[in-house]
């Protein structure tokens, strides 16, 4: 996969950049030790902050900043590191999806970055991260027509397919043996961004038995 930025949107944010995984999985159900593994860290975030706390944790107030800059608003269209906190937080905990979305949605609550995984067989190899034009929508995972204008968002060659808010329904990851690219969202540059990449790597080989990882940063 070559995955990109656009000159439009570095012009309109600077510190934008991507952290890209790209590696084989089988995706099922989680096992019983990575249920218990996400239980046990919802449980420690719903008791670590407080509702008005989330919108301040860095990654997610860098997002913030970014939206309001790209032209859309960040409570009407909350990324999605915020809109799984603010569950936690209310007590509704997070659903559990499949083993490889579990972790994703792990990694972002606990570290504030909005995260997308994706099915490399549904894309083209050519991935851009750019700003959706006027009256741009896709149709979302769970949902009918989802408004993704002014959002930074992901297109291949055929058209847009996730951003950092909600993901559309054609790359979406499914049970089975898949190829899968996994995308962490930063607007606030690069400094955390291997880190994160790191512990990502170690779940993934802990809970999906992936045994080769290839990763990417893109400026």
């Amino acid at each position: 996969m070559q995955v990109q930025i656009s000159h439009d949107l570095k012009e309109r944010w600077d510190n934008v950049c991507l952290g890209v995984l790209i590696y084989s999985a089988n995706v099922e159900g989680s096992s019983p030790q990575l249920v218990e593994f996400f239980q046990r860290t919802i449980d420690q975030l719903n008791n670590q902050y407080s509702m008005p706390e989330i919108a301040d944790i860095p990654h997610i107030r860098s997002t913030r900043n970014a939206y309001k800059a790209l032209g859309k608003s960040p409570s009407d269209y909350r990324n999605a590191a915020e809109a799984m906190l603010r569950r936690i937080v209310k007590s509704n905990g997070l659903y559990h999806i499949n083993n490889v979305i579990d972790i994703n949605n792990l990694m972002s609550v606990t570290t504030g970055y909005s995260i997308g995984s994706y099915d490399t067989e549904q894309l083209s190899e050519l991935v851009e991260l750019r700003r959706a034009p006027d009256g741009e929508n896709y149709q979302g995972i769970g949902k009918e027509a989802v408004n993704i204008e002014h959002l930074p968002t992901l297109y291949d060659r055929l058209s847009a397919f996730g951003n950092p808010t909600s993901d559309s329904r054609r790359a979406m990851i499914q049970t089975g043996n898949r190829t899968i690219m996994t995308v962490i969202y930063s607007f606030d540059g690069k400094s955390d961004l291997q880190e994160v990449i790191d512990r990502y790597c170690e779940l993934l080989i802990q809970y999906c038995c992936v045994e080769e990882i290839n990763t990417i940063f893109v400026l």
